[in-house]
């Protein structure tokens, strides 16, 4: 009598929660990550709201989400996830360049940085990169990274938005979407003294003198971005 094959166990899924306001964007990324044999989509989140929502019910192993996001900015909902889970791999995917956000995300907590219009491809590297624990950026960015780690930053060329500080950007921002210091104040609930302090730091680091500057400056700057 021949003895019955062992069942092989299915590989457990790891668990993704896809944080990100467009539901198109969502929806396609839920699709590439299921038809993985080991991954899956636990939830969607489209602010960081929901995003800790998520994160505190079902503990996902990663999260994969977007920059720019409504209400609370993506660098902040990054440190909130390392507050609430810390050690949770989180990936960051957007359409902005990375030389001005992917050191942003890796010291907020993040482990990975993929621009939206690499493809499929590169942010399933990520994702799998991210899991086991490494960090994901471009060889390109990668080398920037050790240059800033060993010293050799000084000797490049760095743009004045790249000087500013994460509270200073995220004010720079909405400076440029046109927010008052009071509405800025309480978005980022701040007062609008702290608010007013940022606003002159950022004057003197971009090297601009008066008010209108730094807003013409900011608007410009904003409206440059992707969206």
């Amino acid at each position: 009598m021949k003895a019955k094959p062992k069942k092989t166990a299915a590989p457990t899924r790891k668990n993704i929660l896809i944080v990100d306001d467009h539901p198109m964007m969502r929806d396609g990324l839920a699709a590439l990550i299921t038809a993985q044999p080991d991954l899956a989509v636990c939830a969607q989140a489209a602010d960081a709201r929901e995003a800790m929502q998520a994160i505190e019910s079902l503990r996902p192993d990663l999260v994969l989400m977007d920059i720019s996001l409504p209400g609370k900015s993506g660098l902040e909902a990054i440190k909130d996830i390392q507050s609430l889970a810390p050690g949770l791999a989180t990936l960051v995917l957007s359409m902005h360049d990375e030389s001005l956000y992917a050191e942003r995300v890796l010291r907020a907590g993040a482990r990975g940085y993929v621009m939206k219009q690499e493809g499929g491809k590169r942010i399933m590297d990520g994702i799998r990169a991210v899991l086991e624990g490494k960090v994901f950026v471009s060889e390109k960015m990668s080398a920037r990274i050790m240059n800033a780690f060993t010293g050799r930053r000084a000797a490049e060329a760095t743009s004045s938005v790249e000087s500013l500080s994460d509270r200073e950007f995220e004010v720079f921002q909405l400076i440029g979407r046109g927010r008052s210091t009071k509405e800025i104040a309480d978005q980022l609930h701040l007062s609008v003294k702290t608010v007013e302090v940022h606003r002159v730091n950022i004057k003197a680091k971009l090297q601009l003198t008066t008010s209108p500057e730094l807003v013409h400056y900011a608007v410009r700057w904003v409206e440059s971005q992707p969206t």
